[in-house]
């Protein structure tokens, strides 16, 4: 059963964006929060941190969506963060290696902190 999805864009600063994401990433779902997340993108923001604190499943299609989206922003020049990563996805980031593209916090303040600090956005 798929809990309500949403994808709430919650603060834009220039070239970023902090998106909310909340209930199930799966394969009914999940190619709304990629249509949702590259809009963001495509207005500009090319920097993308993703709140997953209210995330409640993700299964592979939602890992893909992910993929996805950071292949986007990274094309436009551009990069995908996530905070509150729930344990079962840090798990398999961890596992197939995507940690090391997917920057995770553990707070949507740290990511915002974190993004404010890295030398790829001081030109920005």
């Amino acid at each position: 059963m798929t809990n309500t999805f949403h994808l709430t864009c919650q603060h834009t600063d220039g070239d970023l964006a902090l998106a909310h994401v909340a209930g199930d990433l799966d394969v009914a779902t999940a190619p709304a929060l990629r249509t949702q997340a590259l809009a963001l993108i495509e207005q500009g923001h090319r920097h993308l941190i993703l709140d997953l604190a209210a995330v409640t499943f993700c299964d592979s299609s939602g890992f893909n969506a992910l993929v996805g989206i950071y292949r986007c922003a990274h094309a436009a020049d551009g990069s995908l963060a996530l905070s509150a990563v729930p344990d079962r996805l840090d798990r398999l980031l961890h596992l197939t290696g995507l940690d090391t593209l997917l920057p995770a916090h553990p707070t949507a303040n740290a990511a915002l902190a974190a993004h404010t600090r890295s030398p790829r956005t001081d030109s920005a």
